[in-house]
């Protein structure tokens, strides 16, 4: 038993055959769920014809993944790139931390979707207004992981590292950003499952492409099952982002994994 837990818990191919075994288990819920209730198949398909349907137009279909990924990967680096020097100024001066804070907080609090279509008036029917979108989303995420991370060194460490005459940047890359990237990574694998979803909010509206676009087609067609497949594909989408972010962790923070 005790040998079961630990092949579980600590083998490479359990990582990946435990979440393949979850997938199976809730794919046969689903078309046990249709065949036992005998759901109607406009208003939930069963995982086989969910795959047909992918079949019968895999180029569009990836074509419109294509634009989504896009969007997605573009909004996050974005956020990325103006969320952690943020961060990194709020952590550097309480006054700015006290400053930025509730407005921050203020614009997480405001629904995204009131927001798209006015991102539509001010920047068109473009590809702008998807990824300011996604910005949106990711953004509080990574400001906040990378913020507490940076605050979460330890003071002796920080003292010591003084002692020893260290410059500000020898503190900041040598001790700080060390330990902070743990959180900062937790943080980017929470903004990238946000930033698919911030896509999909802005396909919704004024779009003509994308995973979005589709499903909102689909709605007004009433075809259930090329919805489920658009769905399908988002989320192999969100979990590929996710596991990707996750590997790239694996190989830059490898002693972070060790203290687990």
């Amino acid at each position: 038993m005790t040998n079961r837990r630990s092949w579980l818990t600590s083998s490479p191919v359990s990582a990946v055959v435990l979440p393949i075994v979850g997938l199976l288990a809730v794919m046969g819920l689903w078309w046990g769920a249709t065949v036992v209730f005998a759901i109607e198949p406009f208003l939930l398909p069963s995982p086989w014809a969910v795959l047909q349907k992918f079949f019968e137009q895999p180029g569009q279909l990836l074509s419109e993944t294509g634009t989504s990924l896009l969007e997605t990967i573009e909004g996050f680096l974005l956020a990325i790139v103006i969320g952690v020097p943020i961060a990194l100024v709020i952590v550097r001066s309480v006054i700015l931390e006290r400053l930025v804070y509730p407005l921050l907080l203020m614009v997480n609090a405001i629904p995204k979707v009131a927001v798209a279509p006015l991102l539509v008036i001010w920047m068109g029917f473009g590809q702008w207004p998807k990824v300011v979108m996604v910005l949106l989303l990711c953004f509080f995420p990574i400001v906040i992981s990378t913020a507490e991370g940076m605050k979460s060194t330890p003071t002796e460490l920080v003292e010591l590292m003084r002692s020893l005459k260290a410059s500000r940047a020898q503190e900041f890359f040598k001790l700080r950003l060390r330990y902070a990237m743990p959180q900062i990574f937790t943080g980017f694998k929470v903004a990238i499952s946000l930033a698919v979803i911030g896509s999909v909010i802005s396909e919704f509206v004024g779009a003509t492409k994308g995973l979005g676009y589709v499903i909102q087609q689909s709605g007004a067609s009433a075809d259930t099952t090329l919805a489920f497949a658009a769905i399908m594909l988002l989320s192999v989408m969100s979990v590929v982002l996710f596991y990707g972010l996750a590997l790239l962790e694996h190989l830059l923070l490898p002693w972070a994994q060790e203290k687990r």
